[in-house]
């Protein structure tokens, strides 16, 4: 998009879905209104939806007074759903027809927090890449199979842009703002918000392990725990068995019937995925960051980390300081 003054502003509609997530929409809303300010121009404008044009509770309590209800027409270039608390059972039939005969008038969609799943009950994510708050995504795969779900922050898939909660919004509105306006606009933001980094679309929620197996493993979640509290200074499996009372090859099939893969290979994984959070977040050599998550040698680490990300941790580094 254009930043010419003649240019119609790009136009939002948010809808909130009660009980919705404070937060998350105002994580959405923020970098709009600071981009306006900062760029001295409309780029921006936005307004609030509910069914039935009236104010709408969030699970906080606060309530918000909505521009319009559904059966208003007013045209709109973007409508993102926001979702939060018992999402499967606050919405109504005609929100789904609602936002179906929206995205068939060529209307951009998008979901933050549990927003998504309004747009996948209404058929809207079939064969897109998406996501939702960690704690949605194994009902969310088992429901909808259709939909490419991911345990990304946020998916941004053609004309759909979808986002788990918190402060995750703030992260996709950045980087769309930086594609339509530029990064130096959206960096601008970022430094309004005391915000250290925006986040992209490669970077993964954290879902808790507790919710991925139960509770009912304290074992395996114990010996993560361990594996997360050493990286720098690895501990071996025959320490790692031994510190929860196992043998070396009851571990093992702990983690391949659990999480489906060795524990050194899980083990690795971690590591890497703490190399990459050093690399996007500090200024570290490659070689320090090697040695800071437990690699014997720069090549080794070089190797095992563009098997994991499909590139090289110099091209992280390259890609994170551009």
């Amino acid at each position: 998009m254009t930043t010419d003054a003649n240019v119609a502003p790009h136009n939002l509609g948010f809808l909130l879905v009660p009980e919705f997530t404070l937060l998350a929409f105002s994580s959405a809303i923020e970098p709009l209104r600071m981009a306006n300010h900062i760029s001295g121009k409309e780029l921006y404008r936005w307004s609030v939806i509910s069914d039935d044009g009236g104010e709408v509770c969030a699970s906080d309590g606060i309530r918000l007074a909505a521009d319009y209800g559904i059966e208003d027409e007013v045209k709109f270039d973007t409508i993102i759903a926001c979702g939060g608390v018992d999402i499967d059972r606050n919405y109504h039939k005609q929100t789904l027809r609602w936002l179906s005969r929206k995205a068939r008038s060529g209307v951009t969609m998008g979901g933050i927090c549990t927003g998504s799943y309004l747009l996948a009950k209404a058929g809207l994510l079939d064969d897109y890449l998406c996501t939702i708050h960690w704690e949605h995504l194994a009902g969310m795969r088992e429901e909808f199979p259709l939909i490419k779900s991911s345990d990304h922050l946020y998916c941004i898939d053609r004309d759909r842009l979808t986002c788990s909660g918190g402060t995750a919004p703030m992260d996709m509105i950045l980087n769309v703002i930086g594609m339509e306006h530029g990064k130096t606009l959206s960096a601008a933001i970022s430094e309004m918000f005391v915000y250290d980094r925006m986040r992209d679309c490669s970077d993964l929620q954290r879902v808790p392990l507790k919710h991925r197996i139960g509770n009912a493993q304290p074992k395996l979640q114990e010996i993560v725990a361990l594996m997360e509290a050493n990286i720098e200074e690895t501990i071996t499996l025959d320490e790692l068995a031994g510190y929860v009372g196992l043998s070396r090859r009851q571990l093992e099939r702990l983690f391949q019937k659990h999480l489906s893969c060795s524990p050194s290979r899980y083990y690795v994984n971690l590591r890497l995925l703490r190399a990459q959070q050093l690399l996007k977040q500090t200024g570290l050599s490659i070689i320090e960051v090697a040695t800071a998550c437990g690699f014997v040698s720069t090549p080794h680490f070089s190797g095992c980390y563009r098997t994991f990300f499909g590139f090289p941790p110099r091209d992280e580094r390259a890609s994170n300081a551009g």
